[in-house]
């Protein structure tokens, strides 16, 4: 049975005159992977960063599995960042040591087995990797969590196409019928194929928020064309 994961009710965020989320309403479930979409400056990130904790809103209510952002819900909350946030200095299997650390649901043989399929070396230093393995590693301690709600921020950006499949399908294995996956991205063409529903965002609003199969069926188009087209300048 699904459960509401996350939940915005007349959402407000405001940085000086610009409104980044304007009276946003949106509900997703768990068993879900929905793809955040929209043009730069539609409020994707502001609201990914909402619902990890890291702004607060000007206004309305944002709650996950019931509850407002805080220490409690970043326990089953695991974001990945648009940046890095590695530290050069660091190897890989000192990445793995940190989110033991700091996060109870950290799955350590889940991330040494994506590490290996991906050819990524656990006595690697950061700052040996190239951006694109950067970006891999990354996405894997993220989704080697066993966490309610992962959140990714434009998580394909810097990878190579061979590695796309792998990481979308990682991505799909991650999401269980009691967790919920947002992910924001510009590369709608490559990610389609995974998402379960769609959420056009258009000025800080949700604009459609729909299944993917009732907007193809609607629309007569792919979720791609259908980006293009509304948002065509």
């Amino acid at each position: 049975m699904s459960e509401i994961i996350l939940s915005c009710k007349g959402l407000t965020k405001r940085y000086g005159t610009f409104m980044a989320l304007n009276n946003l309403n949106l509900t997703l479930e768990s068993g879900r992977i929905i793809g955040l979409l929209g043009p730069n400056g539609s409020g994707k990130s502001t609201l990914i960063k909402m619902a990890a904790g890291l702004l607060s809103p000007d206004g309305g209510e944002i709650t996950i599995c019931g509850n407002p952002p805080s220490e409690q819900t970043k326990a089953i909350v695991s974001y990945l960042p648009e940046r890095s946030y590695l530290q050069n200095w660091m190897k890989v299997k000192d990445l793995l040591e940190l989110f033991e650390d700091f996060y109870q649901d950290f799955d350590r043989q889940r991330a040494i087995d994506m590490l290996a399929s991906l050819q990524l070396p656990l006595d690697a230093r950061i700052r040996t990797l190239s951006k694109g393995n950067k970006e891999k590693v990354q996405l894997i301690m993220v989704m080697a969590r066993r966490a309610r709600l992962y959140l990714l921020d434009e998580p394909l950006g810097g990878v190579d196409p061979a590695a796309r499949d792998y990481i979308l399908n990682t991505i799909i294995r991650s999401c269980s019928e009691e967790a919920c996956v947002l992910l924001s991205t510009h590369l709608i063409w490559d990610i389609e194929k995974v998402l379960d529903e769609a959420v056009f965002l258009n000025m800080g609003a949700v604009g459609m928020h729909d299944t993917t199969d009732n907007l193809r069926e609607k629309y007569g188009k792919s979720i791609d064309a259908l980006f293009r087209e509304v948002y065509r300048c």
